[in-house]
């Protein structure tokens, strides 16, 4: 027999949120439906820019169909605002995911229409319950602090994998105060990481003789890359030791361009134009996963990916896994599950493309998946070698 869904693990102040996003949603499938109607009613091959609305009679029940949706939205938002907010743990691990999942899908559409279910970027110091601004955590006198940032559609709590937490372990073999970011992965990268390069202005304001290694999984990775290349000069820069990517996809994420070709595709048949947009339902920062694209340059379509150099006087390594044996053509190919080993590796058949990290700074683990690098014992074994070791040379 089936086993019944287990509800989702919802706060009250989430249901206004949630409802804004149906209603938007409802009005979004309506748009495609009378898009699609609007194309069988003319003819076959109709431009792709065609206003995608049909006439007269129709027009009249699309618009109402609207009308009653917009109304019954905002009936909700009134009634929900009046209920009173019954307030859960600050942090319950299976809301956080589905938050995060959600905010990496459609995290910049939530704030562009100021959706209350949108995450803002706070710091969480290890063995918090809460997250904070930098003035509001408290620091430890010690050998330093690491940063650890998560990946697309992740969370802070998710640097736990069973027994298994990078961050505490290098707090407890090192010395280091570890401070967890959880942010909005759904934002462009550019966009987050300047933000995040504020945020360690602060804290670096607050403790100047403490050194900071920062740790990236995924997209995090990208977004300490994009932070440190943005903020050059800055004083927060000059106290980074280390830079750690773990399965980083520096080269971007074939699953990405993938999807890119479905819109392709879809937008190219006549009647399956209107269906392109249900395609394009991916964040900004998914779409900058495409070619691992850092910097606000251009359209996205048609922008080169801008080299971003690894940052000078940082010790900087790629940590990545691999499905089967390293030597593997289709191992190079698959990588970790998502992301290709030369894109963890930061390699490129052109070499104005390489990121140039030292051979003895590139850590291959076979037999490990994407999500299987956080929960590796061998993983956290080899971080705390890497800062154990006094070279700084890239």
């Amino acid at each position: 027999m089936a086993r019944a869904p287990k509800p989702l693990p919802l706060h009250a102040q989430d249901l206004p949120g949630l409802t804004r996003l149906l209603t938007e949603a409802t009005l979004g499938v309506t748009d495609i439906v009378e898009a699609m109607h609007a194309r069988i009613a003319s003819a076959p091959l109709l431009p792709a820019g065609a206003s995608g609305r049909t006439a007269g009679l129709t027009r009249q029940v699309y618009g109402a169909v609207r009308g009653v949706t917009r109304g019954v939205g905002q009936g909700l938002d009134l009634l929900l605002a009046r209920l009173p907010v019954a307030l859960g743990p600050e942090l319950q691990p299976p809301r956080e995911a589905w938050l995060a999942a959600l905010n990496g899908v459609l995290g910049d559409h939530l704030q562009r229409s100021a959706n209350p279910l949108a995450i803002p970027m706070r710091l969480r110091a290890g063995g918090q319950k809460q997250r904070g601004l930098p003035d509001e955590l408290p620091l430890q006198a010690g050998t330093g602090l690491l940063l650890l940032v998560h990946g697309l559609c992740m969370n802070d709590l998710q640097w736990q994998q069973g027994e298994q937490d990078h961050g505490a372990q290098l707090a407890q073999a090192l010395g280091l105060q570890p401070l967890y970011l959880h942010y909005n992965t759904g934002l462009p990268i550019a966009a987050n990481a300047r933000e995040l390069a504020g945020l360690l202005a602060q804290l670096h304001a607050r403790a100047p003789q403490q050194r900071l290694v920062l740790l990236g999984h995924s997209m995090g990775g990208l977004l300490l890359r994009s932070a440190l290349y943005q903020a050059q000069g800055a004083a927060w820069t000059r106290a980074v030791s280390h830079l750690l990517c773990l399965g980083s996809p520096h080269l971007g994420a074939p699953l990405e361009r993938a999807g890119r070709g479905v819109d392709l595709l879809l937008g190219a048949a006549p009647y399956a134009a209107p269906l392109a947009r249900l395609g394009k339902v991916r964040s900004a920062g998914i779409t900058d996963l495409r070619h691992g694209r850092l910097l606000d340059s251009g359209p996205v379509e048609r922008a080169p990916r801008a080299t971003v150099p690894l940052p000078p006087g940082v010790a900087c390594h790629a940590l990545a896994g691999t499905l089967g044996a390293r030597a593997a053509a289709k191992t190079r190919l698959l990588g970790d599950g998502l992301v290709p080993l030369n894109s963890a590796l930061g390699l490129h058949r052109n070499p104005a493309l390489c990121l140039n990290f030292p051979a003895a700074h590139q850590h291959v683990f076979e037999g490990l998946g994407h999500i299987e690098l956080l929960g590796s014992t061998a993983v956290g074994q080899r971080l705390v070698e890497i800062l154990q070791s006094s070279a700084t040379s890239r």
